[in-house]
């Protein structure tokens, strides 16, 4: 099992729009991409940093459905994603695979 991690950092004076926003827009064009077969969203409780920080995992059963989401939806959908939030979260991706 490969899981795409987002970790995000969005400033707390958002984080409730951005949240909504991801369930009802960013979430489903991820998953209408039909690369990934579930997610989860998880909200870090212990995080040092400033703001409010969550991860988003998509969880697919290969690397060549990650690789096809990559090269074919990632970046538009990134970029979608910085121009609704410009400038009030921080993000890095992960990407793992499970040890059976």
């Amino acid at each position: 099992m490969i899981i795409f991690n987002d970790t995000v950092i969005v400033e707390e004076a958002i984080h409730q729009k951005w949240l909504q926003w991801m369930q009802q827009v960013h979430i489903p064009a991820v998953m209408a991409t039909g690369y990934f077969k579930s997610y989860q969203i998880l909200n870090v409780i212990d995080s040092p940093n400033e703001g409010v920080t969550y991860c988003i995992q998509y969880i697919t059963d290969s690397m060549e459905n990650f690789n096809h989401f990559y090269n074919k939806h990632l970046h538009r959908l990134q970029e979608i994603h910085n121009q609704e939030f410009e400038n009030q979260f921080v993000i890095f991706n992960t990407l793992m695979k499970s040890v059976d």
